[in-house]
């Protein structure tokens, strides 16, 4: 018997480790700077206004001090301006209960039923975003001075739950895609009829959807200069943007009060972005995804 010798086997070449790539971090002045810029590119007229809001009339001082009121009692008590805020401001809660309304109704039939032509109905409301307010104007007219709603709040009130409808349907008709039907089910099962089932199971999960709807609602019928331009004649009904305009003299300019109107005017909103931009991004980011 012949032993058979086997040759050892040679070990494979250790391979070598690749030279790392280099990082792909990107440096944080990369980052900062263009924020930055874009910060004080926005701030900076904030800032102006401010000034011009609070220091005292003919002064020229970077920073206000002493600070004064002055300026903010001439606007509030001399150019009515506590009327433009409580139209501005029934117009924006009026708006809002409208468009939320009607949006809840129209998204859940949205998102809930089949019907023909469904496919075209969405399509046309998207196409509704891409048309101007400005040339709404005629024919807007003309429909509020056949209802008698011309010099009317009222008129602000549909034009505006008109323009923020489209909108405030995909967002809602989205968001309640994404609550699972089987909730609804389970409910009917346990005695519920659909509204209440709705009421208790589905409205509750349309918070944040809700929020985003009513908010961008509010502040647009709040910022609306337009329609508040064209449908209001009388100064007693005039909302906070128009009131701003109006207080433009035709040969000089009060600076300091025009900045406190500004700045009580630009008060609302940063109020409502304070409370609900938790809900802003989560309600828009549901309403976006296809169901």
């Amino acid at each position: 018997m012949t032993m058979v010798t086997q040759r050892p086997v040679a070990a494979p070449p250790k391979q070598t480790a690749a030279p790392a790539a280099p990082g792909n971090r990107v440096p944080r002045w990369q980052i900062y700077l263009p924020l930055a810029l874009y910060l004080l590119f926005t701030l900076v007229p904030f800032y102006w206004m401010l000034v011009f809001a609070f220091r005292p009339a003919g002064s020229m001082a970077i920073f206000p001090w002493p600070i004064t009121l002055e300026h903010f009692d001439t606007v509030w008590n001399g150019m009515g301006f506590a009327v433009f805020f409580r139209n501005s401001l029934m117009v924006g809660v009026a708006s809002l209960v409208a468009t939320t309304v009607v949006a809840l109704a129209g998204g859940y039939a949205l998102a809930r039923y089949a019907f023909r032509g469904k496919g075209a109905f969405m399509v046309g409301m998207l196409c509704t975003q891409f048309i101007p307010g400005a040339l709404m104007i005629i024919p807007l007219f003309e429909i509020f001075r056949t209802l008698d709603l011309t010099n009317s709040l009222w008129s602000l009130v549909i034009a505006e739950t008109v323009f923020q409808l489209p909108l405030s349907l995909i967002l809602i008709s989205g968001f309640i895609r994404n609550i699972p039907y089987e909730l609804e089910q389970a409910a009917w099962v346990d005695g519920c009829s659909r509204l209440r089932g709705f009421l208790a199971i589905v409205l509750p999960l349309l918070r944040p959807a809700l929020v985003a709807v009513g908010s961008f609602a509010f502040i647009h019928s709040w910022n609306n200069f337009l329609f508040a331009l064209m449908f209001i004649n009388d100064q007693e009904k005039f909302t906070v943007p128009v009131g701003l305009a109006y207080n433009l003299g035709e040969n000089s300019v009060d600076f300091g009060a025009l900045a406190a109107g500004g700045v009580v005017a630009a008060l609302p909103v940063v109020i409502v972005f304070a409370f609900i931009q938790r809900y802003l991004v989560q309600g828009m980011s549901a309403g976006a995804v296809k169901g």
